[in-house]
């Protein structure tokens, strides 16, 4: 079974179509990376699948489980969309961070307001609570910024920035990891490390989805690659398929200079 169904999913603002009857599938341990031209609707493609935005027409299932359906207002209601969000965790490009948090209030802070809600939590908040800090702890730990806990998002590089938000997300263990462009905010020095990350955690079977401009990447990481353009879905394959064989001459285009470069 499928980890996550996105079927004819379709978005507008202000009269223009953002996404144009969007389908596909992943499944669990994949990594799929989404490509395209500025505009293509990759963004927002990511957004609507983490409830940011309200698709205006489609489902979207995880585990075989409806989480969203355009046609059903109960699944706009905020309660509903507060649980299902949970299934998806968001990096975004410029990292989202609380300027006033250090690393790990960043990372912990999530799960303590979500703990909050426990019916057990008056009785047991010394445990809960150490219990989220050791995990957020570990997190850091996995991130390589063991010894940068204590500081603030200022005194961080961008990289440890990213790499900061890549451990909060996790933090709530979601279905499905999400990137927007995670690199695309770096210094060129600083990318590496951020897609070492994300590789690092392709190898541990988490499920990715990743919108990006790194080509490369794209190819070595992911089981699945999509190209999107004008709001479609144009194509679709492993990463040999699109790269390597791609069937639609816009496909060809927007792919040309990165195939020109690795000949």
């Amino acid at each position: 079974m499928s980890i996550l169904e996105v079927e004819h999913i379709g978005k507008s603002f202000d009269h223009t179509e953002v996404l144009k009857d969007i389908c596909f599938t992943l499944e669990k341990s994949q990594v799929l990376s989404i490509i395209g031209s500025s505009g293509s609707g990759k963004t927002t493609l990511l957004r609507c699948l983490n409830f940011l935005e309200h698709a205006d027409s489609g489902v979207i299932k995880v585990g075989g489980k409806v989480v969203f359906d355009a046609s059903d207002k109960e699944y706009l209601k905020e309660s509903v969309v507060r649980k299902n969000r949970l299934h998806f965790g968001m990096v975004f490009q410029s990292f989202n961070l609380f300027p006033q948090y250090t690393a790990l209030q960043n990372v912990m802070l999530a799960k303590q307001l979500q703990a909050k809600k426990l019916p057990e939590y008056k009785e047991k908040k010394k445990e809960i609570l150490q219990e989220i800090e050791d995990e957020a702890k570990m997190l850091l730990y996995q991130m390589g910024l063991s010894e940068r806990m204590d500081n603030y998002p200022h005194q961080l590089s961008g990289g440890q920035c990213q790499r900061v938000a890549i451990a909060r997300a996790l933090a709530l263990k979601p279905d499905i990891l999400c990137f927007d462009e995670p690199t695309s905010a770096l210094d060129p020095e600083l990318t590496g490390e951020v897609l070492r990350v994300i590789k690092e955690l392709a190898e541990t079977k988490m499920t990715m989805i990743i919108v990006t401009h790194e080509m490369a990447f794209a190819r070595d990481v992911s089981d699945k690659v999509i190209f999107m353009d004008d709001g479609y879905v144009l194509e679709h394959g492993t990463p040999d398929e699109v790269f390597n064989n791609p069937k639609e001459e816009r496909t060809k285009q927007f792919l040309g200079r990165f195939i020109a470069n690795n000949n």
